[in-house]
């Protein structure tokens, strides 16, 4: 099992924990779990106490991500997170309640970072079209750089609970409700979009991504931008505009 243990890497504590603690601390922290397989030292004391809780904390939230993506949800059992975070059952029910409320904190914390992620990456366009394509740029990326929470997000929160199911859709109409506000700044005096539209769109592309998670399809899926973009922009702009993003390079 210590091979599945998570590891939470110096990055992966500062953008979890934000400036709660000092920053010395948190590298200490870092350096530690990385010396003991994700595991803190037994005894250890030289860290404040309630940094510790909180890397606790994300340990197993990461270890949730870890073993759903591995077992699904269902299969999954709090020993299971438990052997992935290499902490103590007692540690587990300090933070949650059960597995479902784990999870729940898991899916929000996976959920939190996309949409910073995504957010971020649109930022740097100029048109919709062009901030649309680095934020599906950067969608395909997360994939890639974080299968487990993408599993979780995409694949498992469908049939894990019906809070996740609540939550998916909450980020669903999210995205959606981000690209039909951007289309609809730039369409000025002519006729508005549809809302349906960027519903549709935004459905389809998790639907794409559902698919190739849950078969173990995601070899190059970098590369199926252009295509993304074709079905994103094809009810807005037509077919010709459409097809000038199938010739727009992957970065």
């Amino acid at each position: 099992m210590a091979s599945d243990r998570v590891e939470l890497s110096h990055d992966m504590l500062v953008a979890a924990l934000g400036d709660s603690w000092a920053p010395a601390d948190v590298s200490a922290a870092a350096e530690l779990l990385s010396g003991g397989e994700g595991q803190f030292p037994s005894g250890i004391r030289s860290l404040p106490s309630d940094l510790i809780s909180a890397i606790q904390r994300e340990r197993l939230l990461a270890a949730m991500l870890r073993a759903t993506a591995q077992l699904g949800y269902r299969e999954v059992s709090v020993q299971d997170v438990l052997e992935r975070a290499g902490v103590s059952r007692p540690t587990f029910y300090e933070h949650f309640e059960n597995k479902e409320d784990c999870f729940l904190a898991a899916f929000d914390a996976a959920a939190a970072r996309l949409r910073q992620r995504l957010e971020a990456a649109g930022e740097d366009g100029e048109t919709w079209r062009e901030r649309l394509r680095l934020t599906l740029d950067d969608l395909l990326r997360f994939v890639n750089e974080e299968p487990d929470a993408a599993m979780t997000l995409v694949v498992d929160a469908r049939a894990a609970c019906p809070p996740s199911l609540l939550r998916r859709d909450e980020l669903l109409d999210h995205f959606a409700s981000c690209l039909d506000t951007q289309v609809r700044a730039e369409s000025g005096d002519g006729a508005q979009p549809s809302a349906i539209a960027a519903a549709g769109i935004v459905g389809g592309i998790e639907a794409l991504l559902y698919s190739r998670l849950n078969r173990g399809e995601t070899d190059g899926i970098e590369s199926l931008l252009p295509s993304l973009m074709y079905f994103a922009v094809l009810p807005y702009e037509g077919h010709a505009a459409a097809s000038e993003e199938l010739a727009v390079a992957v970065r």
